[in-house]
């Protein structure tokens, strides 16, 4: 009964799924399905927040945890469709698109602050990192000073790539959006902003946040002396703990 509580506990979340109920859905209702000759942009905003509301509780039932990506896929689908149902202009989306990574990027900042940084939450958890074990390293290496400048260092990394993200995001929208709110012209130049927000956006972002994750990881294993497979946690899990 007591070996079953850990993995309850930290149940695994399928990254794949969030992304699809939480970006990709919203994404393709408010674009493809919002005109007034199908569901319309009332109900289109109805039916694009239903998936990652839905998908928000269902994973808080299953791990007691709030999901960060549900959060901001909720407030990116009332902004989106906010700004739709009010018809405004092309700069008001380019500024809600660089605002919602900006934000990110500054929860990120403040929560450094903290005692649960964001990238310990995003990077440094148990469900990827043998946490106990690296621990454990960097204490009897006198190495803890040291891991909470790494933190630092890649979290400003992770930073770096949410307001890289924004800029991005702004530019794009201010290119792409010239027609008048509300018409077919508007609504195609949506789409075609999100299908190309892969290469522009998040393929650069990506890259920088991945790098932040390298640094991490490298760091790590300068820090406690530690392999690969014995700081993720798939590999840890095969083998006794050692130092």
């Amino acid at each position: 009964m007591t070996a079953s509580a850990p993995a309850a506990a930290h149940k695994r979340e399928n990254l794949l799924v969030n992304i699809v109920c939480n970006i990709v859905v919203p994404t393709l209702v408010l674009t493809k399905l919002s005109g007034d000759n199908r569901l319309g942009p009332l109900w289109g905003l109805v039916v694009a927040l239903l998936f990652p509301l839905g998908y928000g509780i269902y994973d808080f039932v299953r791990r007691r945890k709030a999901n960060f990506i549900s959060i901001l896929g909720i407030v990116s689908v009332l902004l989106t469709g906010g700004l739709g149902l009010m018809k405004v202009g092309g700069f008001w989306f380019a500024v809600k698109d660089a605002a919602v990574p900006a934000l990110i990027g500054l929860s990120v900042l403040v929560s450094m602050k903290t005692k649960s940084p964001l990238l310990k939450e995003m990077f440094f958890n148990e469900q990827i990192v043998d946490v106990p074990r690296v621990e454990t390293a960097l204490a009897v290496h006198g190495k803890q000073r040291e891991f909470e400048r790494l933190m630092v260092r890649s979290s400003l990394w992770l930073v770096g790539a949410f307001f890289l993200s924004a800029v991005l995001n702004y530019l794009l929208a201010r290119h792409l959006l010239i027609s008048p709110p509300g018409t077919p012209e508007f609504n195609a130049e949506l789409g075609r902003m999100h299908v190309l927000s892969w290469p522009v956006i998040v393929v650069p972002s990506m890259a920088v946040m991945l790098l932040a994750f390298w640094q991490l990881i490298s760091g790590l294993k300068a820090l406690t002396g530690l392999t690969m497979d014995e700081i993720f946690r798939g590999e840890a899990e095969k083998k006794p703990d050692s130092v």
